[in-house]
């Protein structure tokens, strides 16, 4: 189920589910710990008699608040005449999720509602050894084990008590949980303490008029200590949760309008998305410096693993979309957190965790022959080099810089220059970008040449001539093996790979012109610029070869992509359609635009992904191509770092066509060029 709300503050993150229940939630570290495992916390109101959980009977609206990380519902059920309107938020300075809850009563007589909160924790990842209980001091629910309490509280203010509440078991001996406590009469049991797998919930009761409505507030404050819990408690209730969620949204208001973005000629839905993606990203981003790729643990159902780790190669192009839009700190400590990452020997594994321990991986260390290899994707490190420079380029700062150049910059550049093939100069084999196949990728070429090329430019400007030279021989060496060998003359384009041949029984090199959405990366990465002959051949081949050729549209990774295919059709669906091969394609046709109206038609892809997107605004992976709906995870973050990028794209060319030819200045708006 795709997630639909995600809020957070760089310790605390919530997910919530197209029915507006908590799914995920992580906390002290991003990605970490999810102290849910995904399972439900449940939303309902007895009303009339019976218990109704929010579900698909009710009407849905989930979105964000405008300009702001704060998220906002609203429930309506036409049948019982009741409607909630929710805003949440994560406190940006206090672990505490808090939430106004309106009820209003849409009917003409009087009635008597009770707002259900249901808490299906798994603390640490596990329901074994938890234990949840009423702490009358607290007037709360707590939920702890070992150094992780999860305080439950709220109501109507200025008292803000519970009504009602039950803990209990779940899943043990045929306990479904306290929720189903709540169905029925509608009254919770006041077990005041349970052990082992626990749950527990809570009800408010309110009085509704006819036509009337009452507001209640609910929070889940998180802390390593009790004693933490009552200094939280203390300014829950002391500052007031309603000015909790204020500060909050002026605080992320700010936040994203300080960089605030020229967004004169782009269409709306453009620029709420491109807000958006930047809160999401944020949220991803842990206190430490890791960026996470997805907080979404749905996949975990099938695949018994998740995507909330660090991939060097995701956190190095989400530090790019950061440091375009203007967030250079937010980049600089995923430069550190890398930096300290890095293998003795100059490169990056798989992928780690955010703790910077190494994270499950499905890459062997021997080859089919039984001999050792690396298990690395090479790209990930010319990508994070690459990144950096760029940082560097843009902001300046070198003694933010200085630390990570020999022990990051120069290590990882020793590697990739020697971890080539002597007769073509290109990189050798490691796995693909995709993680799927192993050999000799153009996009790897690609980047480890943007890796190269940018260690030989920091050791110009720190003064390493002989490093330089080295590093721009080596650069110049994979470049040119990269036009030479995986230029294919007989296809007129690219190769996505070429895998080298056994020594030991003389076979000739595969040669795999897959057409495949990462040779995008021979234009953003900058091997080739937009008009090179090559490369036009190359990506008009890859568009034409790419659309998904249904209602939904869209460009697929590559042809034949196997990952949560629904159908072998590859002619018309050749693979599902993925937003980052959108916003590759946009970035590509952008630079290409030589006109105004040139530039305007490539807003096309881009336009896509903003339609395309989940009603809260939240880019999953990939969409099912028939029906149009979230695959695999949702947010993936990589995808919203691809539209941000491509919307800074836009604006640099949009800029450029409006540059005074003689001083450079950007002209303004068309009002102002007139007036002028």
């Amino acid at each position: 189920m795709a997630r639909s709300l995600v809020l957070g503050n760089g310790r605390y993150l919530l997910n919530f589910d197209e029915f507006y229940r908590i799914r995920d939630i992580y906390w002290p570290q991003v990605g970490l710990e999810n102290h849910t495992e995904g399972h439900p916390f449940r939303l309902g109101v007895w009303v009339d008699g019976a218990t109704h959980w929010v579900d698909g009977s009710w009407e849905r609206e989930i979105a964000y608040e405008d300009a702001s990380l704060v998220g906002r519902a609203v429930l309506r059920h036409a049948g019982l005449g009741l409607e909630l309107r929710c805003r949440d938020v994560v406190d940006f300075e206090i672990d505490v999720f808090c939430r106004e809850l309106r009820v209003r009563n849409l009917r003409g007589e009087r009635r008597v509602a009770r707002i259900f909160l249901h808490h299906d924790f798994y603390l640490s990842g596990s329901e074994v050894g938890d234990t949840a209980f009423y702490d009358p001091e607290l007037a709360s629910i707590i939920h702890y084990k070992r150094d992780r309490y999860f305080m439950i509280g709220g109501g109507a203010p200025p008292a803000y008590r519970l009504s009602r509440y039950a803990t209990g078991k779940k899943r043990v001996n045929g306990a479904e949980g306290t929720w189903r406590d709540a169905e029925g009469d509608g009254i919770l049991s006041g077990n005041p303490i349970a052990q082992g797998s626990v749950d527990s919930t809570i009800a408010f009761e309110v009085e509704l008029a006819p036509q009337g409505s009452a507001v209640v507030y609910y929070w889940i404050a998180a802390a390593e200590r009790y004693g933490e819990l009552i200094r939280l408690d203390g300014a829950i209730r002391g500052e007031g949760p309603a000015s909790l969620i204020a500060r909050t949204a002026s605080y992320w208001r700010l936040w994203v309008e300080r960089h605030g973005v020229d967004f004169r000629d782009l269409p709306e839905e453009i620029g709420s998305l491109y807000r958006t993606s930047l809160f999401v990203m944020r949220t991803h981003v842990d206190q430490g410096g890791a960026i996470i790729a997805s907080s979404d643990s749905q996949v975990a159902e099938n695949s018994r693993d998740h995507y909330a780790y660090l991939w060097p190669r995701d956190g190095a192009l989400i530090a790019e979309a950061f440091d375009r839009a203007g967030y250079p700190s937010i980049a600089q400590r995923f430069f550190d957190f890398a930096g300290r990452l890095l293998k003795r020997e100059g490169y990056f594994l798989h992928k780690y965790n955010p703790d910077r321990t190494l994270a499950s991986s499905w890459h062997p260390w021997l080859d089919l022959r039984g001999e050792k290899v690396l298990p690395i994707q090479e790209d990930e490190t010319g990508l994070v080099v690459w990144a950096l420079w760029r940082h560097f380029e843009r902001y300046g700062d070198v003694e933010e810089v200085q630390p990570l150049y020999h022990p990051f910059v120069v290590r990882a550049a020793d590697f990739m220059a020697g971890y080539r093939d002597a007769a073509t100069g290109l990189p050798l084999p490691s796995w693909d970008l995709w993680e799927e196949r192993r050999g000799v990728l153009t996009f790897t070429a690609a980047a480890v040449w943007a890796g190269l090329d940018a260690a030989a430019r920091f050791a110009e400007v720190f003064g390493d001539e002989a490093l330089a030279l080295r590093y721009g021989r080596a650069a110049d060496e994979v470049r040119r093996g990269i036009l030479e060998h995986l230029w294919d003359e007989r296809s007129g384009r690219f190769l996505r790979m070429i895998v080298p041949p056994d020594p030991r029984n003389g076979t000739a090199p595969e040669r795999d012109a897959t057409p495949d959405s990462s040779l995008f990366g021979l234009h953003f990465l900058g091997v080739l610029d937009e008009d090179d002959p090559r490369l036009v051949a190359t990506l008009e081949a890859v568009v034409d070869a790419l659309t998904v050729r249904t209602e939904v549209g869209g460009l697929a990774r590559y042809r034949g992509d196997y990952y949560h295919a629904v159908t072998h059709d590859w002619d018309r669906v050749p693979g599902n359609p993925w937003f980052i091969a959108q916003c590759w394609h946009a970035r590509w046709r952008i630079a290409r635009a030589r006109s105004r109206e040139e530039l305007e038609a490539a807003l096309e892809p881009l336009l896509w992904v903003a339609r395309r997107a989940t009603r809260s605004g939240l880019l999953p992976e990939q969409l099912h191509p028939f029906t149009g709906e979230p695959l695999s995870v949702t947010p993936l973050v990589w995808s919203h770092a691809a539209f941000v990028t491509a919307v800074q794209d836009y604006l640099a060319r949009r800029d450029a066509f409006e540059a005074c030819p003689t001083c450079g200045s950007t002209l303004g708006t068309r009002a102002e060029r007139a007036v002028r």
